[in-house]
């Protein structure tokens, strides 16, 4: 963690000034929520100081694309999943929020449906429509390309949020802004050993793959648990696809199979919101039978965490539309923009849930 810290640059904490006051994050697929958003101003998006700088950031020259004025300018955001999970609308109303404050010319948006495919062509169709700068969530950590290299023949500038591409920063992509996720896993684990007091039998419901958010969730966590914990046992991990029917689905089977289950860790919100059905359906009590940790923050987790019923939840900020804004005008404005731009990540517990609901999405 400290070695992953030490390679983001010092640029990091140059942006940290210009954005830490803005209100803007894994990684949901389906389910609806009630008051999805939240008070965007409780929710501020805030990039994290770097301890340490080595190498060098990614500038407008470095890149080789053309000056832009983004208030003369068609912008596209290609979304990745459909926006029927509370951190989707949050990041693209956010996009959307922010575009106008600031005047954009034009922005396209669109949405890959959970489709690698489809989010490629949405690129592609994108750029044929004339977009200068896009802004990407991707579906996949691999598989976008086609579609990257598309944008670096029109010498488009493309910034990644929520989820990492394994392709060359500054070559098929400016930066990635988003969150520590192996810092998340080891924060959720935190929170499960402090509510197990250290002894328990753990499921773990993981996300979708073929993602960075997934391995680097799962990893924090059983690494921090394997470290610090030796009472907790990990029994079991099975994806719940980052959606609330297939985490109620997988969480009744686990319970069935594995009574003396007795705790969860969801790798988002959604999946864990899921549990916490399944676990009553059984006529176990969430919270206290089965204690339930998961990530993202969203509204009705916070609230179940008031209600007793969740345990603790890791934040995921997805409120990006001010920062990936002001990390383009930075750019074109002729600074160097580090390969990840780490934001800061809050977290709820039974001290400071309710006092805190304004501020989930």
């Amino acid at each position: 963690m400290m070695t992953q810290r030490r390679s983001r640059t010092l640029a990091a904490a140059c942006l940290l000034a210009a954005t830490a006051t803005l209100a803007a994050s894994g990684c949901s697929k389906s389910e609806t929520s009630d008051n999805a958003g939240g008070d965007s101003s409780q929710g501020a998006q805030a990039a994290e100081t770097p301890e340490s700088s080595s190498g060098s950031g990614c500038s407008l020259t470095t890149y080789g694309a053309p000056k832009l004025d983004l208030k003369n300018a068609i912008v596209g955001f290609s979304q990745s999943e459909k926006e029927a999970n509370p951190f989707r609308i949050a990041e693209t109303q956010s996009i959307k929020d922010e575009a106008k404050k600031i005047g954009v010319k034009k922005l396209l948006t669109t949405n890959a449906q959970s489709q690698l495919s489809k989010q490629i062509s949405d690129i592609q169709d994108m750029l044929s429509q004339g977009a200068q700068f896009l802004i990407i969530a991707p579906l996949n950590s691999d598989g976008l390309e086609p579609a990257l290299k598309a944008a670096a023949a029109k010498k488009v500038p493309v910034l990644t949020v929520d989820r990492k591409v394994n392709s060359t920063a500054c070559k098929d992509y400016v930066a990635f802004l988003g969150s520590d996720f192996v810092e998340q896993g080891k924060r959720a684990a935190d929170a499960m050993i402090k509510a197990t007091d250290g002894k328990a039998k753990v499921a773990i419901l993981l996300g979708a793959s073929g993602n960075n958010v997934t391995t680097d969730r799962t990893k924090g966590f059983v690494d921090q648990i394997k470290a610090e914990a030796p009472g907790i046992e990990i029994v079991a991990q099975q994806t719940g696809e980052f959606a609330r029917d297939k985490g109620q689905q997988v969480m009744e089977q686990l319970l069935q199979s594995k009574p003396d289950i007795d705790a969860v860790y969801a790798e988002n919100d959604e999946m864990g919101l899921g549990a916490v059905t399944a676990i009553k359906s059984l006529g176990k009590k969430p919270g206290k039978d089965v204690k339930v940790v998961s990530v993202d923050g969203t509204r009705n987790a916070v609230q179940a965490l008031v209600n007793g019923e969740y345990n603790a939840v890791i934040e995921s900020n997805p409120r990006f539309g001010p920062l990936a804004f002001a990390t383009a005008q930075k750019f074109y404005g002729g600074e160097e923009i580090p390969e990840n731009v780490i934001i800061t990540d809050r977290a709820y517990d039974d001290t400071n849930a309710e006092e805190s609901l304004g501020g989930a999405f």
